[in-house]
């Protein structure tokens, strides 16, 4: 067993490799968490070595080649040249690295049960070269206790003790994809360690390259923190979209409803309605809430209706466009839809959940031909078919009904209302329009 000062040495070392900015750090996993991550620690002065198994993007990388909206080319470029950035497949390189961050996926299965896999196999790897001294954060969203019950016994072992030898973390990512105001280096960061030790090197750590670091008491704590913020925004969203049925039905102006209740200067706060969710978030974060609450005998009744009512929106938007389409005496069967965005919000290139997605498939079942404009995604895959962008200003006069699902900053909204025959719009994207060729949400 070490001396108090053998112990002080390898939480003190790290310290002042962290603070000296000559902790040399890894990060597993180069996507929408990794990437900026390691874009900010450059910044910082740090080295960074990013891991990823796929070899397109590790070539990208050391390219200076950026594929995340957020990082332009020319700010990841000036750090690879610079010798601050690189990228590998190999995970041995850990062996010579201080910090590692896990930043992959972590997708709900068919079951809606937890995907642990990309985490376990990030574990396996880091564990075959985790030598003293070195700090472990896992970023990726998982349920309360991750952390502790699968992680840990993945690393630890007999000379290998927690806040003693090595240091784990949690601390949950936050990026906003697309969001101009708030990016990885100004968005609050949470941290929680498995011992006192460990918290306090995470809250090091990350203090180096970002503006503000809140420590909380456990990795528990830390775990659970990103599943209330994205649970309340998946609930609200879900009431809100359950309004905009309720309003539908009674022929009330749902937006209306909320822009004047937003007036209110306290006790309210305005969801949207629209197709449905999207991104990698709020639709699957809340189930890994659920997941482990029903194994502690707890049924997490609202997050089950929010999750019913908001993946029942693609369905109602499909008959909006029916219905749509009945009143100018057109069947769906046989014409022409025009999906006018495809990522799961506006201004970004993410398609990832998004409800675009489903509302095509859907349409397509009811015999409807579907083409689609995004000026973010160059091309779809759906049902192993490609569907590519079409040029807006040639095909919306064509289309029986144009379809926004995607309210993008860039489109010129007047000339679609202008060619047009018949819009649906989910997204209140038409707001300061008024024409009867509008039908909306």
């Amino acid at each position: 067993m070490e001396t108090a000062a053998e112990l002080k040495s390898w939480t003190q070392t790290l310290a002042d490799k962290i603070q000296a900015r000559s902790a040399r750090i890894g990060i597993v996993g180069l996507g929408y968490v990794g990437l900026p991550l390691a874009v900010e620690f450059a910044k910082a002065g740090f080295s960074v070595t990013g891991i990823d198994l796929q070899e397109s993007k590790v070539a990208r990388v050391n390219l200076g080649d950026s594929y995340i909206q957020d990082i332009s080319s020319a700010d990841l470029g000036a750090h690879v040249e610079a010798g601050r950035i690189r990228a590998t497949t190999d995970f041995s390189v850990i062996a010579e690295l201080d910090t590692v961050n896990i930043c992959v996926p972590t997708p709900l299965r068919k079951t809606i049960d937890p995907d642990m896999s990309y985490i376990v196999s990030a574990c396996q790897e880091i564990a075959k070269y985790l030598h003293p001294g070195m700090l472990v954060i896992l970023e990726s969203t998982t349920y309360p206790g991750t952390t502790e019950e699968l992680v840990l016994p993945m690393l630890q072992r007999p000379d290998m003790r927690v806040g003693e030898d090595f240091f784990l973390c949690f601390s949950p990512e936050r990026v906003d994809p697309g969001n101009p105001r708030f990016q990885t280096v100004n968005i609050p960061k949470v941290v929680g360690g498995l011992t006192a030790e460990c918290t306090k090197l995470g809250t090091l750590f990350y203090s180096q390259a970002l503006e503000t670091v809140v420590p909380v008491s456990s990795t528990s704590v830390a775990e659970m923190v990103k599943l209330l913020e994205n649970t309340f925004r998946m609930i609200n969203i879900g009431l809100v979209n359950e309004m905009a049925l309720m309003c539908d039905r009674m022929g009330v102006n749902i937006w209306e409803v909320i822009e004047a209740a937003a007036t209110k200067p306290f006790g309210f706060m305005p969801f949207y309605p629209g197709p449905g969710l999207g991104g990698h978030c709020i639709p699957i974060d809340p189930f890994y809430l659920s997941w482990k609450t029903k194994q502690a005998g707890i049924e997490a009744r609202f997050i089950e209706l929010a999750g019913y009512i908001n993946g029942q929106m693609p369905h109602f938007v499909v008959d909006k466009i029916q219905h749509a389409l009945n009143d100018h005496r057109k069947p769906l069967n046989g014409s022409r839809i025009h999906i006018l965005g495809v990522a799961y919000k506006r201004n970004i290139d993410d398609v990832r959940e998004s409800p675009a997605l489903d509302i095509i498939h859907l349409l397509q079942r009811r015999g409807a031909e579907v083409t689609f404009s995004d000026p973010y995604v160059p091309f779809l895959r759906i049902d192993d078919k490609e569907l590519f962008s079409k040029d807006l200003n040639e095909i919306v006069a064509e289309a029986d009904c144009v379809a926004i699902l995607t309210d993008h900053g860039s489109v010129d909204y007047a000339a679609v209302v202008d060619k047009a025959r018949l819009i649906v719009d989910t997204r209140n994207a038409l707001k300061r329009f008024s024409s009867p060729k509008i039908v909306r949400l």
